[in-house]
């Protein structure tokens, strides 16, 4: 029998080296999936939150220089009126301190105050491990309509308008409360179906709902029911890819706004003294806002020197608080103060950009758009731009309902911003 040739050293080797292909493919995976994942582990990404300070802070020093300016210019009608010198200043501190309490509870995770969640106010309401037909939405809605029947009814009036309820020694104003309600609301209908408001008549649909809060506001208090309707017709525009009847509604109820104004004896009477301020009878109290603003220069006559605060102009410490800052601190403190606002706003903005979802991203463009809304009309009231009309200065003008609700808003988007997650190397 022939022999076989025994192989060489460099056949064995290589026969040793030899695999199937299959099997040298799945271990070249397996080392290139090791070696990804080896990567990963080398650089740890972890994912964190964390409220917006630059929000929380700013609100604050509003807050407090609020606070300084009304115990500026308001001791002579707090003495004259209720001999306390520093009445509303004490209670604009309570006010402040309830406002602040809110805003950290909703906004900001602490030991006690970490459950909240703004992703709740659209869940159905549960008793007893028993989910009711009810979303807290829908029981809003009723509340909010209930109180605004019940101010017109019975409520307190000042200065010829029905606008508060006096609760356990508190006055309280319901519209505030619309306000922040129609921010929450409008955002839970427009995210439910956001592609079908493309459709005209869905927003229709939308506008008869809220309808009922905005025309009982504006019964008693045209201006902030304007303000409520900004805040609905914005929030809808910003999720509608269509753009054209906006206009259309807009136009409409421009003229419903004018047909009221003209329509209604005191409202028709503010345009005659806002077109001829210097001649209009009872046009006092712009004028002397006017004077303020032009007396107070670029620097200002300096905090505590300021003139018109001394009768000249009626409840100088609500509404047309802006007047006496500019006569006190100037163009400068009103452009500084201005700067602030717009850095707030462009704050607000980035957390509705980055917000987890559509929800709590218009809850951000709502509050944007009411308190934007305000700060304009408020200037364009005091420098006689628009007619005058009872709007506050956020945080800063005296006033409980305004400031407690504002503050909620501000505690919304803080808790929006607690849920925007980033990535820390």
């Amino acid at each position: 029998m022939p022999q076989m040739s025994r192989p060489t050293a460099s056949q064995s080797t290589l026969t040793r080296n030899r695999r199937p292909v299959g099997q040298r493919t799945q271990n070249a995976r397996k080392e290139h999936s090791m070696s990804r994942e080896d990567m990963a582990n080398s650089v740890k990404v972890k994912s964190k939150t964390s409220f917006d300070y630059t929000i929380f802070f700013i609100v604050l020093f509003l807050f407090a220089f609020g606070m300084v300016m009304i115990t500026s210019i308001s001791p002579y009608n707090a003495t004259k009126y209720y001999d306390d010198a520093l009445l509303f200043v004490k209670n604009q501190a309570k006010y402040g301190l309830i406002g602040i309490v809110a805003m950290i509870g909703l906004g900001i995770k602490l030991p006690i105050f970490n459950k909240f969640n703004y992703q709740l106010l659209k869940v159905r309401i549960k008793i007893a491990s028993i989910r009711l037909p009810l979303t807290i939405m829908a029981v809003g809605y009723f509340l909010v309509i209930g109180l605004q029947l019940f101010v017109l009814l019975k409520g307190h009036s000042m200065n010829g308008s029905a606008r508060w309820l006096d609760i356990a020694g508190f006055r309280f104003q319901p519209s505030e409360l619309a306000k922040i309600f129609v921010v929450v609301y409008a955002a839970f209908l427009a995210q439910k179906r956001p592609k079908s408001l493309d459709n005209p008549l869905k927003f229709l649909y939308y506008a008869v709902i809220i309808s009922p809060i905005i025309v009982l506001v504006a019964k008693e208090n045209l201006s902030t029911g304007i303000v409520i309707g900004l805040i609905f017709a914005g929030i809808f525009f910003v999720t509608s890819r269509k753009w054209w009847y906006f206009i259309a509604f807009g136009l409409v109820a421009a003229a419903g706004v004018w047909k009221n104004i003209a329509s209604t004896g005191y409202r028709s009477e503010r345009i005659d003294k806002w077109l001829n301020v210097e001649t209009a009878k009872d046009a006092y109290q712009i004028l002397q806002g006017l004077y303020a603003l032009v007396s107070g220069g670029f620097w200002g006559k300096g905090l505590g020197n300021s003139i018109q605060k001394l009768g000249y102009i009626p409840e100088v410490h609500t509404d047309m608080i802006f007047s006496c800052i500019v006569e006190e601190l100037g163009l400068f403190g009103a452009l500084l103060l201005m700067a602030m606002y717009i850095y707030l706003l462009v704050r607000i903005l980035l957390v509705a950009y980055h917000a987890p979802d559509l929800f709590g991203s218009l809850i951000c463009v709502g509050v944007f758009i009411q308190l934007a809304a305000q700060i304009v009309i408020n200037i364009a009231v005091v420098t006689n731009t628009m007619p005058a009309t009872g709007v506050p200065l956020p945080f800063i003008s005296y006033g409980g309902s305004s400031l407690i609700f504002s503050m909620l808003e501000i505690g919304l988007v803080l808790n929006v911003s607690r849920r925007i997650e980033y990535q820390d190397e």
